[in-house]
């Protein structure tokens, strides 16, 4: 791999650490870990208010990180992104688990 090329993917990965970069979003990135969560469950495992919840799962979804499903009203949150489930894992060992 040339410079240029190795400067864009660190360009990139910047970018992508920038989204993970978050106290809020890393709680929320550990509990969807232990599995898909809904903005209810979310919000009770974190502390975190609607309105902060709502923008902090804008962001990650913005950032590809997550995704959802939608059960009548009810948004189901789950990480869609082999490199956060990478990473989260390690994180997860490090600093989420009891």
């Amino acid at each position: 791999m040339n410079i240029a090329e190795m400067e864009n993917n660190a360009t990139e990965a910047a970018g992508f650490l920038k989204g993970l970069a978050s106290p809020h979003r890393l709680l929320i990135l550990c509990q969807l870990m232990e599995g898909e969560k809904n903005v209810t469950e979310l919000i009770e495992a974190t502390g975190l208010a609607q309105t902060s919840m709502s923008q902090h799962l804008s962001k990650l979804k913005d950032e590809h990180i997550v995704t959802f499903r939608r059960d009548h009203r009810t948004l189901y949150y789950r990480i869609n992104n082999e490199a956060v489930l990478s990473i989260m894992a390690v994180m997860y060992e490090h600093f989420c688990k009891q």
